[in-house]
């Protein structure tokens, strides 16, 4: 049984500085504070059958493929080579323009989990959780890479630096 997790938050950044990272496929490690490295598995940066291997800075591994852009409001990637317990997952990024300087970012994650009830049970009580605060901190850094185009490796800035996008 499928299970979905979501996180919206507001950042004051264009939305378009945003779709600009994300439209460029490779980039993921700029922002994303757990992945080391993201390159190119296939040659293609942008667009439906993109794939990228996301190398975690723990050692572990996924592989992304786009399979549906909407171009200038969401990306979707089907999670692939990956050593989670997962049957399958699909995540999307999601930006909504809500003012001239300010966008909504929407990451969203529909999975199943191996194991079947338990499984499950593990996914709604560990799992879910645990994404939310992963969405929280990629769309921090997605918002802060987009706004000032420095890279923000292992982890987040400092408070006050984030407190240029993350709204009071």
């Amino acid at each position: 049984m499928a299970q979905h997790v979501e996180r919206t938050s507001r950042f004051n950044v264009p939305a378009n500085k945003v779709w600009d990272a994300l439209n460029d496929f490779a980039a993921v490690a700029k922002f994303a504070p757990l992945i080391e490295t993201s390159p190119l598995t296939n040659g293609q940066n942008s667009g439906i059958g993109a794939k990228r291997c996301c190398n975690f800075f723990d050692g572990t591994k996924i592989v992304e493929e786009i399979i549906e852009l909407k171009e200038g409001e969401s990306v979707t990637v089907v999670l692939t080579d990956h050593t989670m317990p997962l049957n399958s997952a699909i995540a999307t990024m999601k930006v909504v323009p809500v003012g001239a300087d300010t966008c909504d970012i929407t990451i969203a994650m529909d999975f199943v989990v191996k194991g079947g009830p338990l499984g499950w049970l593990m996914g709604a009580l560990m799992m879910k959780p645990l994404m939310k605060g992963v969405f929280k901190k990629t769309s921090q850094g997605l918002a802060y890479y987009s706004a000032t185009g420095k890279a923000v490796g292992n982890g987040l800035p400092s408070i006050e630096e984030l407190s240029l996008v993350v709204p009071a």
